[in-house]
């Protein structure tokens, strides 16, 4: 959600020479507190969508950057208010400016979407949403430093890291952080509503059942992808009191996934920490630059940017299937009575898996990725998340369009125990489900 407001305890704008002085531990305590968590009333609505790409006629064929390089050089030209960037898989995002309203955000990225969409076609390309490719391997199109250093880092886990960087797409829908209070509009309880929300949104809106053509055995393989990448990054920070504090040090304490540098190699030695960097162990010293590098490295389910930003929920299936998770989710933070009434409903669920274990690798949440909405608490807390937001969405004079799409949502999966994966398992033989 780009272009967000500076105030509450935001730090000051610094000019370029200063961002690249080095900078002491405790100073960057300071700014990480400054930067990811801006105080005011929340009043503005955003969403990030990325977009797999693919040739219409046939699916299975690897968009290349011989293709793809001059579609999005076009698409780049248009005069669009979303700012579009590409992933390493060659998938689209669009992120859209922050708006003063649900219906406002919705009319900006859908008039944006319909001139994306218009030049694709005429590459031959489509835009579509999956969670996960169904049929592509992972296959890294972007050649950049950044890319090919956290390729090397993701890979000392294991495969799931390339297949988050060239497989994945998701909604992330963004909303304020809050202000400095106690009650539902208090960043605090946003960010503890937001995690708690979680589970619920990556079962209704899971819509990646599918790899290499075959059913993987969860609702969300994306899901599954990211709870098996390096959890020091990946993980949602420890419970505290204070957000603020345990964010600046779940930042501090993760691994420096790449060290920018004049030449093509940004590998970062392996092990070492920002915390590591700031007392003299890194290969220079760290500047408030490369802080606020490290902090577009992190990816848990809810990263703080100033704004919350959720990252848990599926690409959607059509057109405007993004539009389902961004009024639901934008309700239930943003309207007081849905969020108390949201919160009521999900409270049980935490009080039935009491573990250690942090999102995304937390029991509900696997749960969540596996099944669906399939799973009984799960489906029950979901219908009365989705009852919340419909009448929060009401309260809050959304159209009558976003009302219905939210209704026609609840009747055709949440009230039935289903999620968008679920057509897509519905159209894979029988013999092939469970292999």
């Amino acid at each position: 959600m780009a272009g967000d407001r500076q105030e509450g305890n935001c730090v000051p704008v610094r000019n370029e020479r200063e961002r690249a002085r080095p900078i002491k531990e405790v100073e960057a305590e300071e700014l990480i507190q400054g930067i990811c968590f801006k105080n005011g009333p929340p009043r503005r609505t955003g969403v990030e969508l990325e977009w797999l790409l693919h040739d219409p006629d046939d699916p299975l064929c690897p968009v290349g950057p011989e293709r793809l390089a001059p579609a999005v050089a076009e698409v780049r030209a248009l005069p669009l208010r979303s700012t579009v960037t590409t992933e390493p898989g060659g998938q689209l995002e669009l992120s859209s400016p922050p708006s003063p309203s649900l219906d406002d955000c919705i009319t900006v990225v859908d008039s944006d979407l319909a001139l994306v969409r218009g030049v694709l076609k005429g590459h031959g390309l489509v835009l579509t949403g999956h969670g996960h490719d169904l049929w592509r391997a992972p296959r890294r199109v972007l050649t950049e430093p950044r890319y090919a250093a956290m390729e090397t880092y993701f890979d000392r886990f294991g495969s799931a890291g390339r297949s988050m960087m060239c497989s994945t797409a998701s909604v992330q829908v963004c909303v304020d952080g809050g202000d400095d209070t106690d009650g539902p509009h208090g960043y605090r309880f946003r960010w503890r509503l937001a995690h708690l929300l979680g589970p619920v949104l990556v079962a209704a809106f899971a819509n990646s059942p599918l790899a290499g053509g075959r059913p993987t055995g969860w609702k969300s393989t994306r899901q599954r992808v990211w709870a098996s990448l390096d959890p020091a990054r990946t993980l949602a920070p420890a419970p505290a009191a204070d957000p603020r504090t345990a964010w600046a040090s779940y930042a501090l304490d993760a691994p420096v996934l790449c060290v920018r540098a004049d030449g093509t190699d940004w590998t970062a030695p392996a092990g070492l920490t920002f915390r590591d960097w700031l007392r003299g162990r890194g290969p220079r010293p760290a500047t408030e630059d490369d802080l606020r590098y490290h902090l577009t490295t992190l990816f848990p389910p809810v990263r703080p940017r100033g704004h919350l930003e959720l990252r848990m929920i599926d690409a959607q299936p059509g057109e405007d299937g993004w539009i389902v998770p961004l009024a639901v989710t934008t309700a239930l933070l943003d309207d007081p009575t849905s969020a108390g009434l949201a919160l009521r409903a999900l409270q049980p669920l935490v009080g039935d898996t009491d573990t250690p274990e942090r999102a995304p690798r937390h029991p509900l949440w696997r749960a969540a990725a596996r099944h669906g909405p399939a799973h009984p608490p799960l489906r029950d807390a979901a219908v009365a998340c989705f009852a919340a937001a419909g009448e929060a969405l009401a309260r809050r004079g959304a159209s009558a369009a976003v009302r219905s799409a939210v209704v026609s949502f609840v009747d055709r999966y949440v009230s039935q125990g289903r999620c968008p994966a679920d057509d897509l398992l519905d159209t894979v033989p029988r013999k092939d489900i469970g292999s």
